[in-house]
C-alpha cells in the first residue's frame, strides 16, 4: 500500500485511494512540477504467481496503451517498477463507474444507453482498425467511466489482445462471465472484433434493463420483455449482438454503429406492421403470377465504385425519401446489406407495401439498371452479387423481403400474398429459417388447389389431397410458432393460421370433422391469451375477436358440409 502524502519518483505526490482489486491499488497523485493530476495504478508482485509473467503482461498492456490516441481513451504516461511492485502512471478519469451508476439507480434511460452505445462504437472501432486489430475481450459496466462532461472512457486493458491472423485460438479464455462471448471460454477459435460487439451488447443489456447478465440463469432476453415501453429497434439490436455464433452478429462496430444511430427505422417497420396485419388477409383464393416487368429507375452517378461512401448515400437516401438514392447505395457497394433493409423500411414506413411499391422491390431481382461511365445503361444484378459475396446475408435480405411481401402487400388476394412472398422464401430457405419453407410449401398448395378452381372437393380427389396438405402445413405453421422467440412473428403466424381457416372453412369441412378445426382454433386462443406484453394488446384483441368470428362460423356449418372421406 502506498502512504497518502508520499512522493513518487520525485514528482508525483500520492493524495488518496480512488479504487482497488484483488492486486492492484488505484490512487489520485499530483505532479507538484506540473500542477496535474494523474492516476497510478499500483500492481503488487505476490509470490503466489509468477513474476515474469505478471511483468510481461504489464509492458504488453502499457506498451499498447501507449500506441493509443482516441478521446474515450486513457493514455500511460509513465511506468515504474519497484522491488515489490510496479506503479503505472495514466490519465486520471475523473466521474463514475457505469457499474456504479447500475448499482445506485438501476436500468439507465434508453436515449443515454444510445448515446454511450455510439461512443463505444467509436473507441471499438478505433481499436480494431490498429494493425494488427486489438480485441478488448471485458467490455462491461465496470469498465466503462461516465465523465462529467457526459462521455465516457474505456478503462483496464488487462484482457486486451492483439489478434493474431494465424492463431487457431487463444491461448487464453479471459473475460467476465454473463458478457464474454462463447468463444472467449468454449474454445471455438480465437476471439476477433465480433467478440467485443457481443460483449457491447450484453454492456447495453444491462444498462437499459438494469438486469445483469453475469447472474443466473446468465440471459439475454428481448428488452421489452422487461420494459415494455423499450425500443423494439433497439431490442432488435441488442439480440443480434448477442447471437452465439459470431457470423450471425454484426461483423464490426462501423455496422453496429449505423444501426444504432437508425434504430428508429426499425421501430416504423415495427407498427407499420401491426396496422397492416389486422386488415391484409381477407380475400378469396386466387393465383396470380409474379410480377415480371418492372420500370427501371434510370439515375446518375458520378461512377460506379465500391469505395465510395456508402454511408453518406445512405443517409442522403433517407433524407431525401427517394427510392432512387437507395438503389445508387446498394449499386455502390451490392455485398452490404444496409441498403436492402433501409429500402423495405422506407417502402413500407406507412404500414403498407403498395402494388408500385412491391414492384420496386421487385426491380431488384431483375437487375438494377445503372448508367455507365460511357453513358451506356448496365443491369446491375446487385443480388446475385451479394449471395455470391455473402450466402448468409442474401438469405437475410430475401426472407426480410418474403415478410413485407406477406404482412404488408396491398391485395385482397391470399393466393397473390404467398405467391409473391414465395419468391423470396424460396431463396431464404435453411435449417435456421424453417417458416420459409413451411410458406413456400403452403403457396405450392394455394397453387395446385386454384388449379382445380371450380371443381367440387367432393369429386375431385387431387383438390381433396391439396387440402389434405394444406391443413397439414397449418398445423405445422401452428406448432412452428412455439419456437418463434420473437413476440410480434409469432403472433403475426397465428393470424395466419386463422385467417387460412377461415378463407377456406367449407372446403376444410369437406376433408375433416368440425371438432378438429375447433381444436386447432382453441389453441389459437389460448396462445393469444398468453401474451402480456402490453404493447401488442390491440392486436392481440383483434386477434381474438377474429378467432371467435371464424370460431362462429364453424358451428354455424355444423351439420351441413361434413362429408369426410366422401369423394365419390
Amino acid at each position: 500500500m502506498l502512504e497518502i502524502g508520499l512522493l513518487i519518483d520525485g514528482k508525483y505526490r500520492i493524495l488518496s485511494e480512488v479504487g482497488h482489486g484483488g492486486m492492484s491499488t488505484v490512487y489520485l497523485a499530483m505532479n507538484e512540477k506540473a500542477n496535474k493530476q494523474w492516476a497510478i495504478k499500483e500492481i503488487r508482485k505476490n509470490g503466489t504467481m509468477d513474476h515474469k509473467e505478471v511483468e510481461q503482461d504489464l509492458i504488453a498492456e502499457s506498451e499498447m496503451l501507449k500506441k493509443l490516441h482516441n478521446p474515450y481513451l486513457p493514455s500511460i504516461i509513465d511506468i515504474i517498477e519497484d522491488t515489490d511492485k510496479y506503479l503505472i502512471v495514466m490519465d486520471y478519469i475523473e466521474g463514475l463507474s457505469l457499474q456504479k451508476i447500475l448499482n445506485e439507480y438501476g436500468a439507465q434511460p434508453q436515449e443515454e444507453v444510445i448515446k454511450w452505445a455510439l461512443q463505444l462504437c467509436n473507441v471499438l472501432g478505433y481499436l480494431h482498425s490498429r494493425r494488427p486489430p486489438i480485441i478488448y475481450r471485458d467490455l462491461k459496466p465496470a469498465n466503462i467511466m461516465l465523465k462529467p462532461d457526459g462521455n465516457i472512457t474505456l478503462i483496464d486493458f488487462g484482457t486486451a489482445r492483439e489478434y493474431k491472423e494465424y492463431n487457431a485460438a487463444d491461448t487464453t479464455y479471459l473475460g467476465t462471465v454473463g458478457y464474454a462471448a462463447p468463444e472467449q471460454f468454449g474454445g471455438m477459435g480465437q476471439t476477433d472484433a465480433r467478440t467485443d460487439i457481443y460483449c457491447l451488447g450484453a454492456t447495453l443489456y444491462h444498462l437499459v434493463t438494469g438486469k445483469s447478465p453475469c447472474e443466473e440463469p446468465y440471459e439475454i432476453k428481448p428488452i421489452r420483455e422487461i420494459n415494455p415501453q423499450l425500443s423494439s429497434g433497439f431490442e432488435k439490436i441488442i439480440l443480434k449482438c448477442t447471437e452465439k455464433d459470431p457470423a450471425n452478429r454484426y461483423q464490426s462496430a462501423e455496422e453496429l454503429k449505423y444501426a444504432l444511430e437508425n434504430y428508429e427505422f426499425w421501430d416504423k417497420k415495427y407498427r407499420g406492421k401491426q396496422i397492416k396485419r389486422l386488415t391484409i388477409f381477407t380475400g378469396t383464393v386466387f393465383m396470380a403470377g409474379v410480377m415480371a416487368g418492372v420500370s427501371a429507375w434510370g439515375y446518375k452517378s458520378a461512377e460506379y465504385k465500391k469505395n465510395e461512401n456508402y454511408d453518406g448515400l445512405l443517409i442522403q437516401a433517407k433524407e431525401s425519401g427517394n427510392v432512387e438514392s437507395y438503389y445508387e447505395a446498394i449499386v455502390t457497394d451490392p455485398t452490404r446489406i444496409e441498403a436492402y433493409e433501409a429500402l423495405g423500411e422506407f417502402l413500407v414506413s406507412d404500414g403498407e407495401l403498395s402494388q408500385e411499391e412491391g414492384g420496386k422491390l421487385t426491380q431488384l431481382r431483375i437487375g438494377i439498371e445503372n448508367e455507365n461511365k460511357k453513358g451506356f445503361s448496365d443491369k446491375v444484378d446487385a443480388l446475385e452479387e451479394l449471395k455470391k459475396a455473402d450466402m448468409e446475408a442474401y438469405q437475410d435480405v430475401c426472407y426480410e423481403y418474403g415478410q413485407l411481401f406477406l404482412y404488408n402487400y396491398a391485395t385482397t388476394s391470399q393466393n397473390d400474398l404467398y405467391e409473391r412472398a414465395s419468391v423470396w422464401f424460396k431463396e431464404a430457405q435453411s435449417e435456421g429459417r424453417p417458416l420459409a419453407k413451411l410458406y413456400c410449401d403452403i403457396a405450392d398448395c394455394m397453387n395446385s388447389i386454384n388449379k382445380y378452381k371450380g371443381a367440387k372437393i367432393t369429386q375431385n380427389e387431387k383438390k381433396y389431397a391439396e387440402y389434405e396438405a394444406l391443413w397439414s402445413k397449418l398445423k405445422e405453421l401452428k406448432a412452428e410458432s412455439q419456437n418463434i422467440t420473437d413476440t410480434d412473428s409469432r403472433i403475426q403466424v397465428w393470424i395466419e393460421v386463422n385467417n387460412i381457416i377461415n378463407d377456406n372453412l367449407e372446403d376444410f369441412l369437406n376433408i375433416m370433422e368440425s371438432s378438429e378445426i375447433k381444436v386447432v382454433l382453441d389453441e389459437l386462443m389460448v396462445n393469444a391469451d398468453s401474451v402480456t406484453d402490453k404493447t401488442q394488446q390491440d392486436t392481440i384483441k383483434q386477434l381474438k375477436e377474429d378467432i371467435s368470428n371464424t370460431t362462429s362460423r364453424l358451428s354455424s356449418y355444423k351439420g351441413n358440409n361434413q362429408t369426410t372421406g366422401d369423394i365419390s
